[in-house]
């Protein structure tokens, strides 16, 4: 084994990353650094650290990373309108890359040779992390405990803990829980009864939304804000990137809004079914494609919506540090610069709609598209041209196949 002097280890303080805290320290007997982000997943931190310190860790790190996700990964990546599969919105892609790269950065502060993260060998997040790695700083080795120790069932993990004085939570002894992540995008839940993508997901695996059903009988409006692309106010009041999605997730939430049963295929090869909410999220995506609308050119929206695919797929698998995403984001945030004003939705019972949209850089003309008279001359015969040269390769074809 490649002898390794300090490690910084992605830890949240849950069973599975205390088990690798204590694995790392014994296997590789050196100091290990506990770094755990806070993405807005709603849970009390600082017990990470009690027992990062019950484990003898003298650097723990807990970053407040809700703004920078935000803003910094969490919008780019809006202004592309990325779906991958055309439905995901890529909550736990687009976190991974953030985490990575505190990692890598405190690795150059403290000087440790390897970071460490929890990832199985069967899921998407061990390329995230590890790609990202890559690019960053391939000097940098890393460990993933799961491609490496012999544990190979969940009793096997007790029976580490157990040997080894690591408290085990009295709802981690039964059967194994759903699988949950979450951050101030979104919560995905695996496993389970998840797992047969017949059985319908029960009502309890929901955790940001209420049931469409149960949502309130009156609709709620609302209006956002956007400057440049990225969304600015929420009913005329300025926000932080990370006030306003949690602003959002709150309406939303309320509503209903944002539930996706989904199939998905991972990139390691095989399918998987999750339940993911981005009540936040959903209403956004709605509302930037609104204010495009108004704003974008024909053909810059189309090739917008072209390279898409390719662009949350690269986010999907892990690419986001990589040259290709980074000239597919030089390209549409240049397509940006006009994509500001405001666009109003209507919340209701499971659905974001926009309802009214207006913006100072506008392209849209009432002149132009009225069926009364127009003040801007447009002369009807000019289309008769314009159908004559396009169908003229239609009329060669016709002809060709004896029509």
């Amino acid at each position: 084994m490649t002898k390794i002097e300090k490690i910084v280890l992605s830890y949240s303080g849950g069973l599975d990353t205390s088990i690798i805290l204590k694995w790392l320290q014994e296997t590789y007997r050196c100091e290990v650094v506990t770094f755990t982000a806070d993405l807005g997943q709603g849970e009390e931190l600082e017990p990470a650290r009690a027992k990062a310190e019950m484990a003898g860790v003298k650097d723990i790190r807990i970053v407040d990373l809700r703004e920078e996700f935000v803003s910094d990964f969490v919008f780019p990546m809006l202004r592309a309108n990325a779906l991958y599969e055309g439905q995901y919105l890529l909550g736990s892609s687009i976190a991974r890359p953030l985490i990575a790269k505190h990692l890598v950065d405190i690795a150059r502060e403290v000087g440790a040779d390897a970071v460490a993260h929890g990832a199985t060998g069967k899921g998407n997040d061990q390329l995230r992390f590890e790609l990202a790695v890559n690019a960053l700083d391939p000097s940098i080795k890393v460990i993933a405990p799961w491609r490496q120790w012999n544990i190979r069932s969940r009793m096997q993990l007790l029976e580490y803990a157990e040997k080894h004085r690591i408290p085990v939570p009295s709802d981690k002894r039964g059967e194994a829980p759903f699988s949950i992540d979450a951050n101030l995008l979104h919560t995905s839940t695996e496993g389970k009864s998840l797992e047969n993508p017949a059985e319908v997901a029960p009502d309890h695996v929901y955790q940001r939304t209420v049931d469409p059903v149960d949502a309130p009988d009156a609709p709620e409006i609302i209006t956002i804000g956007f400057e440049r692309g990225d969304p600015v106010s929420v009913n005329g009041k300025a926000m932080t990137p990370a006030a306003l999605l949690t602003e959002l997730n709150g309406l939303g939430g309320r509503h209903g809004v944002g539930r996706l049963d989904l199939v998905e295929n991972r990139f390691i090869g095989m399918k998987s079914r999750g339940i993911y909410e981005t009540p936040g999220g959903t209403i956004l995506l709605a509302a930037h494609r609104g204010i495009e609308s108004m704003t974008l050119d024909r053909a810059a929206a189309h090739l917008k919506d072209e390279i898409m695919p390719r662009y949350a797929e690269l986010i999907y698998n892990g690419f986001w540090f990589a040259p290709e995403r980074e000239m597919l984001q030089a390209l549409i945030d240049h397509s940006q610069a006009f994509v500001s004003g405001e666009v109003t939705l209507r919340l209701y019972k499971g659905s974001a709609s926009v309802i009214s949209r207006a913006s100072p850089c506008s392209l849209y003309s009432a002149d132009l598209v009225t069926f009364e008279e127009s003040a801007i001359a447009f002369d009807h015969h000019d289309a008769e041209g314009f159908i004559r040269l396009n169908g003229l390769r239609l009329r060669s074809w016709a002809a060709r196949n004896g029509k």
